[in-house]
């Protein structure tokens, strides 16, 4: 749902929460495959490090390291907007695409290998 609600609010110009969703659904997307993996959960939202759980079940996933770095910080753009400068319309763009991607090769590996807790 937060990667249509990336696409709802880019439609409707407002690019600081269309960069919330969008953190917020990868967020999403690496918890939900390393709870599959039997991993704790935590209270994180840096992309990066998630990813970095993510690729000792999946090295594939290295291969999403930029958009990781990049959006993590999306996260304070919406919740402290005067500390921090929005990432511009084409960035989120950028970035919803490959989030899409990354969706779609988390459920390929939750679904070819079954979710493997421990794997």
């Amino acid at each position: 749902m937060d990667l249509r609600r990336v696409s709802l609010r880019l439609e409707e110009g407002d690019k600081d929460d269309a960069a919330f969703h969008l953190q917020q659904a990868i967020e999403k997307y690496l918890k939900a495959f390393l709870l599959a993996k039997g991993w704790q959960l935590r209270k994180v939202h840096d992309l990066e490090a998630l990813l970095d759980e993510a690729i000792r079940y999946a090295p594939s996933l290295e291969k999403f390291r930029s958009v990781c770095a990049e959006v993590t910080g999306y996260y304070m753009v919406e919740r402290y907007p005067s500390f921090v400068e929005g990432p511009s319309i084409r960035e989120i763009s950028a970035g919803l695409k490959k989030a899409g991607n990354l969706a779609r090769m988390i459920k390929a590996e939750l679904q070819d290998k079954g979710g493997n807790r421990g794997e």
